[in-house]
């Protein structure tokens, strides 16, 4: 486990926490998403790590626009701890906790290419079906895996590739 897992974790669970009492998960969902993304951006992580750069101005760097006050002073109180390069951290533990909470299966499809969003859709009611939860379906595309397609709930990863099939067929001509 990493240092930095081990030190978001109270500040997600906290952000967690709140938003679900407030009712406004998915608005800290989207807000934190995009606060991470700038925090991992090298340029943006270069300036959060200047100590010439004020708490301040970090904020106004990371905020998003028309953000909620609480989501605001959240950036805040890790600005004043030192704590603004955990954001990607942060954002990724805040929606296992959601998931968790909402009873969500977060799956990753990976296909040789592009899916149509039929295909997707079919996919992810078989998943719901499989689970009996909702499922959040993220997509991409590795062309190396020939055709077909992996799928990775984190509880449970289908290989329904083509290189997956060939890695399995010469292992079983290995023996």
């Amino acid at each position: 486990m990493s240092q930095n897992a081990t030190l978001a974790r109270p500040y997600a669970r906290a952000a967690w926490l709140i938003a679900r009492e407030a009712g406004d998960a998915a608005t800290w969902s989207q807000g934190l998403a995009l606060v991470a993304r700038l925090a991992a951006d090298p340029e943006v992580d270069r300036l959060l790590g200047d100590p010439r750069l004020r708490r301040d101005d970090a904020v106004k760097l990371l905020a998003p626009e028309n953000a909620p006050e609480s989501v605001l002073g959240f950036i805040r109180l890790l600005a004043e701890n030192g704590r603004l390069k955990l954001l990607p951290e942060i954002a990724g533990l805040f929606e296992q906790y959601r998931a968790e909470d909402q009873k969500i299966i977060r799956a990753k499809i990976t296909s040789a290419a592009p899916m149509e969003q039929v295909e997707v859709l079919k996919l992810a009611a078989i998943l719901r079906r499989r689970f009996g939860r909702e499922v959040e379906v993220e997509t991409a595309v590795d062309e190396s895996l020939i055709g077909g397609a992996v799928i990775d709930t984190g509880e449970l990863v289908i290989d329904g590739s083509v290189k997956g099939k060939l890695a399995r067929l010469e292992a079983a001509l290995a023996q």
